[in-house]
């Protein structure tokens, strides 16, 4: 009883206070199908601490790690090299241990890294501010559709087909419990959605992707002003935040706001996170901006210095007035992305992003000289889409069975649509003999 303290009558004395029956009442908006109806089959019901390690280890053991056999892993997370810099920096105690800088006098090291990071993401996406970090870049999708339906007072949103379907789902589930409408048009993997012609006087905002999630490159300038004229606003969405390195940025398109997510810089791909969310908006919608912002100041001897200008969440004024409930930024990501950016510069940020589109071209024109294998794309910055003879996931896994992690087949993403295409994804870390791996084992599965 030392973990479980509360007894049953103290249990059955708070449900009756917030007036639910049991326990599972408290779930009741989790639909049945996302719910486990009994205990993990396959795994015992107790072990000790030694057994467990044991247990567990040998279930990673079966795993193939991304970072020791040719891998062309993509769909919204990359693999790229991190500086060993980063990590050592970051584990400094002053950052690890660093927390919300309520007291600007005492967090000015914290305050700063903010506002560089800011700074930074601002240049990259070509907007006028950006905030202090949000969770990830679904997060960050999900905030700039229900910033656009405070700033127009409209509640459609209309979802581009080329959105990561991570994305869509996090807005469409916000959308179902916040009570706006969202109009999501199909995958179109070679292209050629109309969505202008869906924008109306009702629409809040129109949501794109660049590149896509097929790996499409857009200019989205002739989308922008369509919106503009019809009073939306277009919310530009990047998973892959090198290609802002040698991209037209989405601002000099003539985004409203901008989420992306910023993984690919500092941060690595391990288990699916934790990632970083980017958020940038033009200066004139600041005031509805999600999420908190470091401004610069002067102190009363006019010392530079720095402070938290706007902070409009939940934890500081009334949660209806609240721009957002997200309570905390990414912090430490965040420094890690602003680390790895400091380190590479202006000039080695842009032959970064160029050498990775190099990789891509290099595969692409390898893939398309493999029977069996058709490329899609007319162009992509380091990620594009092929189309297979076979089954996309049946092949990738006969290949991780040989040691080659050859990509995200699309059925994954689409729950079982177009089973034919498979994302591949090339980065700087990515080999000739990798290629070779790849093209010579799609040669032999598909022959």
């Amino acid at each position: 009883m030392r973990y479980l303290p509360l007894t049953e009558a103290d249990r059955r004395a708070m449900l009756d206070a917030i007036g639910v029956r049991s326990v599972d009442d408290l779930f009741r908006d989790v639909p049945d199908a996302a719910r486990r109806s009994g205990p993990v089959e396959g795994l015992p019901d107790h072990m000790g601490e030694l057994e467990v390690e044991r247990a567990l280890g040998a279930m990673a053991a079966k795993n193939v790690p991304a970072g020791s056999v040719p891998s062309f892993l993509g769909g919204g997370a990359y693999r790229h090299h991190i500086p060993a810099a980063v990590d050592h920096l970051i584990q400094r105690g002053e950052f690890l241990t660093a927390y919300t800088p309520y007291q600007p006098e005492i967090s000015q090291g914290t305050l700063q890294v903010l506002f560089e990071f800011q700074t930074q993401v601002a240049l990259l996406t070509g907007m006028d501010v950006a905030n202090a970090s949000m969770y990830d870049g679904a997060t960050a999708c999900a905030e700039a559709v229900m910033m656009a339906n405070r700033l127009t007072r409209r509640r459609k949103a209309i979802l581009s087909g080329g959105l990561h379907p991570h994305y869509r789902d996090t807005t469409t589930t916000d959308a179902r419990f916040i009570g706006f409408e969202t109009v999501v048009l199909p995958p179109a993997p070679t292209g050629g959605e109309d969505i202008a012609a869906l924008v109306d006087d009702g629409t809040a905002c129109v949501v794109v992707q660049n590149p896509d999630v097929f790996g499409h490159v857009r200019d989205y300038t002739e989308l922008a002003d369509l919106c503009r004229a019809r009073g939306a606003l277009l919310i530009v969405v990047v998973t892959e935040a090198v290609s802002l390195g040698l991209l037209t940025p989405p601002g000099d398109m003539g985004a409203d706001i901008v989420a992306a997510e910023g993984q690919s810089l500092g941060n690595p791909t391990g288990f699916g996170g934790p990632y970083v969310g980017l958020f940038a908006v033009k200066d004139k919608y600041v005031r509805q901006m999600p999420g908190r912002l470091c401004g610069q100041t002067v102190d009363a001897d006019g010392r530079r210095g720095f402070v938290l200008t706007l902070s409009t969440r939940e934890q500081h004024i009334r949660r209806e007035k609240a721009t957002s409930n997200i309570c905390t930024n990414s912090g430490l990501c965040a420094l890690a992305f602003s680390i790895h950016l400091s380190l590479l510069g202006e000039d080695g940020f842009r032959h970064l992003a160029r050498l990775n589109h190099a990789r891509a071209v290099r595969l692409a024109d390898r893939l398309a000289g493999v029977p069996g294998v058709a490329v899609l794309n007319d162009a992509f910055f380091n990620e594009f889409t092929v189309r297979l003879t076979k089954p996309a996931a049946a092949v990738v896994d006969t290949l991780a069975g040989r040691g080659v992690l050859a990509g995200v087949p699309v059925s994954r993403l689409f729950a079982g649509e177009h089973e034919d295409l498979l994302l591949v994804a090339a980065t700087e870390t990515t080999t000739d003999s990798d290629m070779d791996a790849l093209a010579n084992g799609l040669a032999e599965v598909l022959r």
